[in-house]
């Protein structure tokens, strides 16, 4: 059975962190792209992080980019995202899911699509307060 099983998600005030974890199971890890999304009220589901399981390759949205960064642990099946310098439109559900690799103008797992992914968790709320 397929398990994306996020957790660490909560209310911060503005500028303060936050990390995400996302523990995979039931399904092939390596070789695969991991993305974190994030879906606020009326709004898109849209893609802010992802890596590639078997590389170095990383993506980042221009709205995240040197404030949230995506690691994983191999060796547990976990991907993390680490938020710093919060802000209030950060506030929304993140989910974390996996699928097949692809490629986007040259980067593996690059600008993450949610029609991309296979698997999906159910979601962490992120509330940040100004």
């Amino acid at each position: 059975q397929v398990q994306l099983v996020e957790s660490g998600g909560g209310s911060v005030q503005a500028g303060g962190s936050l990390r995400l974890s996302c523990a995979a199971s039931g399904f092939t890890y390596s070789s695969r792209c991991m993305g974190w999304f994030r879906q606020a009220p009326g709004k898109e589901r849209e893609g802010v992080a992802s890596l590639y399981t078997t590389g170095d390759s990383i993506y980042y949205a221009d709205s995240v980019k040197g404030r949230f960064t995506i690691s994983q642990d191999n060796a547990k099946n976990t991907v993390y995202l680490q938020m710093d310098s919060l802000k209030p439109d950060d506030t929304a559900m993140y989910y974390c899911a996996g699928g097949k690799s692809w490629l986007v103008a040259g980067t593996v797992c690059g600008s993450p699509s949610p029609n991309y992914m296979d698997y999906w968790g159910k979601g962490t709320l992120v509330t940040i307060s100004s």
